[in-house]
């Protein structure tokens, strides 16, 4: 009998035989190529399993990650049995697929891999992510959960994941990215997004920029979908923060005069809005948290019961590692998956809210295909000094040409890889009184995480020798 490891790294290699658009340069010229009737056909040859389960379905183009680890955690702790699927994954393939936080087995991801060889016979250029999101599909059905909450991969409408009928639909903050391929307006990324909008099914809109909110608001009439505003039929608001986590407050427009009460006692009030904690830090995620509360809430009237003690207890013990994340504290180490101009944007903020005045050394890699300098012009004003480096991933830019970009904002930087040598040089250069950030992409926070524990035992064992 072969070694797990080895059956394993075999099933991954199947997966990633078949077309990977996340893996391509020309990604962005391949938008002919997404398209709904494979993965309906290859569903369909698998008995649908997509249907055994109930679905929450959440687009957009930052936060909902977030707002997916939310609602999945909150479920998991009100004793449902949850299943989460997400993309990409930070270290390790399974953390894609989990049921209550737990990753999908290698034993199972392998028996599950051998279920869709056959099929793949059946069904021309399937993807690398239609077969994953095939496995997902399976594995919630094989396990029975509950509900799946299924994070889209790229858009809405023409995503993989957009075959399932959802108990209702999420669309988080949307900004710009993927331009070539989703559009270049806000309204026809929205347009893009709101494909997941369903007839008839509730819909949960983030706060949103006008074009975008517009434009979800005409899908949504067009398909006679109830709409749910955050910050409209909900009301939140950030309350305290520390290095390890932050409260927030939420509320509806009917308890508006009572919270206006509780303002103006500052607090002594008898009655207060509800009160929770997360650990995941920065505004943005208090929006996230809300728009997961609102969504939540919006399922219960469905029949689906949560109490407040799995609100509360699933937004404290949430564990979605990469965002805003300290990784240690002397030096400072930050790491974000920021990877476009407008979560470039709410990371410069959220570093000014967590570290006043203090100097910020940035370890910056990227895929080619980004905004690189929309990221910058929001970044570099609050950076002392620019360190760019690279990922191992197909698509990272090359740590030189990051230097190029970053001269074209007026600054200096310096090209250091691999990602070990750029992380350890900035961490030596940051001593006692700077913050050491990496950002840039999903893959370089990934990275760091992986190597600091390596590098700080490294430098232990320097020391002791």
């Amino acid at each position: 009998m072969q070694d797990l490891e080895q059956r394993y790294q075999e099933a991954l290699d199947f997966l990633y035989s078949f077309i990977d658009y996340s893996l391509k340069r020309n990604f962005r010229n391949a938008p002919e190529k997404f398209n709904l009737d494979r993965m309906r056909t290859f569903m369909h040859h698998l008995g649908d399993p997509q249907n055994d389960y109930g679905i929450i379905h959440v687009a957009g183009t930052k936060g909902k990650g977030s707002v997916s680890a939310f609602c999945a955690n909150i479920l998991a702790e009100e004793g449902y049995s949850s299943g989460l699927y997400t993309s990409p994954h930070m270290i390790e393939f399974t953390e894609r697929i989990r049921i209550n936080g737990e990753m999908i087995p290698r034993i199972e991801l392998v028996e599950i891999v051998k279920q869709l060889k056959p099929v793949t016979e059946k069904v021309p250029e399937i993807t690398t992510f239609e077969l994953t999101t095939a496995l997902a599909f399976l594995h919630f059905s094989q396990q029975k959960v509950d509900y799946a909450v299924l994070e889209v991969g790229l858009g809405g409408r023409l995503d993989a994941t957009n075959i399932v009928t959802p108990i209702i639909s999420v669309i988080t903050s949307i900004s710009y990215d993927h331009t070539k391929i989703l559009g270049d307006t806000l309204s026809e990324i929205a347009g893009e997004k709101g494909g997941i909008i369903k007839p008839k099914t509730p819909v949960i809109i983030a706060p949103q920029k006008e074009e975008a909110r517009k434009k979800l608001e005409a899908i949504a009439q067009e398909r006679n979908a109830p709409l749910i505003q955050v910050g409209r039929d909900y009301l939140y608001a950030a309350d305290s923060h520390s290095m390890d986590d932050q409260t927030f407050l939420v509320w509806t427009p009917d308890e508006q005069p009572m919270v206006d009460e509780f303002i103006e006692s500052a607090g002594r009030d008898i009655w207060s809005p509800l009160r929770f904690r997360i650990p995941l830090l920065g505004f943005h995620q208090v929006e996230n948290a809300a728009t997961a509360y609102a969504a939540l809430k919006t399922v219960e009237k469905y029949g689906v019961e949560i109490s407040q003690d799995s609100y509360r207890c699933g937004f404290a013990t949430v564990d979605w590692p990469g965002r805003m994340e300290i990784l240690q504290n002397h030096p400072l180490v930050v790491i974000d998956s920021a990877h476009n101009r407008y979560s470039a944007l709410r990371l410069r903020q959220a570093m000014d809210d967590y570290f006043p005045g203090l100097p910020i050394l940035l370890v910056f890699g990227a895929s080619e295909d980004k905004d690189i300098e929309g990221m910058f012009l929001e970044l570099l004003p609050r950076v002392r000094r620019v360190i760019t480096t690279q990922s191992i991933h197909p698509r990272a830019i090359d740590a030189d040409k990051l230097v190029e970009f970053a001269h074209r904002c007026g600054r200096s930087a310096q090209a250091i890889t691999p990602i070990e040598d750029a992380l350890a040089a900035a961490m030596h250069a940051a001593g006692e009184e700077s913050v050491v950030l990496v950002a840039g992409s999903i893959f370089i926070a990934a990275a760091a995480r992986k190597l600091l524990p390596e590098l700080k035992e490294k430098e232990a064992g320097m020391v002791i020798k």
